[in-house]
């Protein structure tokens, strides 16, 4: 189906915010973008506009999830509100105000209600997640953390690993889990619910300040040991109330939803956190966009339909894939479906046209599909493509964000500033004046288009990150974001995901992660076709594929699923010699 053809398909039920763009252009070439549309008003006291929803929704189920026998079980509002209120008088007579709770769990009900009964409590909630105490050895990132943040407090996974990272790293704080038997000393969740709250909960509630610290997030730490980024309430809730300008009424938080992201996670955290303020029913989906543990998605999708969609780009690839050979799925995936979203950047625009043309198939109508653009540092998505579209992009700045552009070859360094912008890292003052420019906008380190220069109206579209761009040992930059995206345009179908391999050589080497049944010649074939219009640098001479998955506890794949190419490229130098050596072997291709 072409691209016209898809454009002449009517959206299903969509409701787009009007684009009313404030455009400022300055003699230097920055553009400065912001929507005249006013941020709605929003109450930053989150514990307290949770307590007014759940007063509402009383009986209805807020949060669904697998049970022990494979069923879905669930916990009302009222049985929410109850064990948030017994948590925060449990959590506020043993701590005082401003104690981190760190938080080592899967997304789970104990995970949600210890966080909003912590911020009742006036704490301080610092997310991790668990692939940083099954890693092993000297849980060098999480104890980075807790040397950071000092959790005196922490909600653990029943885990043996974790009871043994935490005893390493956390000997002195109090533990809490579902199950304490792994730990040598810790504290049963269900003992922390039924404390009486009597009207202490109210009144600590009440007492809450919007304004001060309330959650410690980090970063994805693909360079290093991870950054630490306060936000308060009033951060949190402003961004809620952005996600809810763009695309509120689409997203129908209020209605039933499914949902993987890890709650540690920026996204995954704003959708939790807008489902139960909205009074929505969260189902929390074990599944995750990798091979194997996409199966579970699947089976939920079969059984659940929902008129909201979130996902990873490797995710909607394995979706589509997976629709494209069962037509029950397909039928049930969209039954109700009036809003894809994909979070970041680079969702390859054959995954978008296949999508639709399977939503065209089976309803008549396009899905508006829409990005949620965004980092640690903004609490979550702040820019969206909020208006009918055909081409995948970052979209255009929400409500209240201030998006500044500054040239740089040919394309935008991305800048943001707004009230759900950090104000800078936890004690790296450093790191934070290196982050913002002299007029206080946030520096992404991300680099964008216009889809049209002409018709800013049309949105951005992501053109790579400067992390990413490096220089060869002959002196040809590679601008490695967008010669990945192309490349995996090129292998689609043969390879799930791939990093480019530099290591101070003359030229440039790709090591892929084939799909079933792709072979080394097929892979090699697609390559020499992209480098027919590869310039320069871009080139790509040698190429090799894995015979094993990404593997997490090496932190070479992110809880999103995105690929930490540092990671990849430092844990697998084997692989790293072998694709460069003279002559290569017969597992390596010569492309170029």
């Amino acid at each position: 189906m072409t691209m016209t053809m898809l454009a002449d398909a009517p959206f299903r039920e969509a409701e787009f915010m009007p684009v009313d763009l404030d455009v400022e252009r300055r003699a230097d070439g920055t553009i400065i973008l912001k929507s005249r549309v006013p941020l709605r008003a929003f109450d930053a006291n989150i514990p307290r506009a949770f307590a007014e929803r759940a007063k509402l929704k009383g009986d209805a189920p807020a949060i669904g999830w697998r049970a022990a026998d494979g069923q879905w079980a669930y916990r009302s509002y009222t049985q929410v509100k109850r064990d948030m209120d017994g948590a925060t008088r449990w959590l506020a007579e043993n701590f005082p105000r401003g104690t981190r709770l760190l938080i080592i769990a899967e997304n789970s009900l104990p995970v949600a209600v210890m966080t909003f009964a912590a911020w009742a409590a006036g704490m301080i909630i610092v997310p991790v997640s668990i692939a940083y105490g099954l890693a092993g050895g000297d849980h060098a990132r999480l104890r980075h953390v807790v040397a950071r943040t000092d959790p005196q407090v922490i909600l653990a996974e029943p885990h043996p690993a974790i009871a043994a990272a935490l005893a390493a790293t956390a000997p002195n704080a109090r533990i809490v889990s579902s199950d304490p038997s792994p730990f040598a000393d810790a504290t049963a969740y269900a003992d922390v619910i039924s404390t009486g709250p009597g009207a202490f909960a109210n009144e600590a509630i009440a007492a809450v300040d919007p304004a001060a610290p309330a959650i410690y997030m980090l970063t994805s730490g693909s360079t290093g040991l991870p950054k630490i980024v306060p936000h308060s309430l009033t951060a949190l809730a402003a961004c809620g109330a952005q996600g809810l300008d763009m695309i509120g009424k689409a997203a129908g938080w209020d209605d039933v939803m499914l949902d993987w992201l890890p709650w540690h996670h920026a996204a995954g955290a704003s959708v939790m956190r807008t489902c139960l303020l909205e009074g929505g029913t969260l189902h929390i989906d074990a599944g995750k966009p990798l091979p194997g543990l996409f199966d579970q998605t699947i089976a939920n999708l079969r059984e659940i339909s929902v008129a909201y969609f979130n996902n990873v780009p490797t995710g909607y690839a394995m979706l589509v894939e997976a629709m494209e050979h069962d037509a029950e799925l397909r039928a049930r995936f969209f039954a109700k479906m009036r809003l894809m979203l994909y979070g970041g950047a680079g969702l390859p625009q054959p995954v978008y046209d296949r999508l639709q043309e399977l939503a065209i198939a089976e309803t008549g109508h396009r899905i508006h599909m829409t990005t949620g653009y965004g980092m640690t540092e903004t609490v979550s998505g702040c820019m969206a493509i909020h208006f009918p579209a055909t081409r995948v992009g970052i979209g255009l700045p929400a409500p209240g964000l201030s998006l500044k552009l500054v040239p740089c070859d040919g394309r935008y360094e991305v800048r943001l500033a707004g009230p759900n912008v950090m104000k800078g890292y936890l004690d790296e003052p450093d790191k934070t004046a290196a982050a913002f420019d002299d007029e206080g906008y946030y520096r992404t380190g991300d680099v964008a288009v216009f889809h049209d220069e002409s018709e800013y109206g049309q949105g951005l579209a992501f053109a790579g990150r400067l992390a990413e761009e490096f220089k060869l040992a002959n002196g040809n930059w590679v601008y490695g974001g967008a010669v990945r995206e192309k490349l995996l345009k090129a292998c689609n179908g043969l390879i799930a995901d791939l990093v480019l391999a530099d290591d101070g050589r003359p030229y440039l080497a790709m090591l892929g992660w084939p799909k079933p049944g792709a072979t080394l010649d097929a892979v090699a074939e697609a390559v020499r076709g992209y480098n027919r219009e590869a310039r320069g640098g871009a080139v790509i001479r040698r190429v090799a594929l894995f015979d094993t998955p990404p593997n997490p506890g090496a932190h070479e794949l992110s809880d999103k699923g995105t690929i930490n190419r540092r990671a990849v490229l430092d844990g697998r130098r084997d692989w790293v010699e072998r694709v460069f050596a003279d002559p290569p072997d017969e597992g390596v291709a010569i492309t170029g």
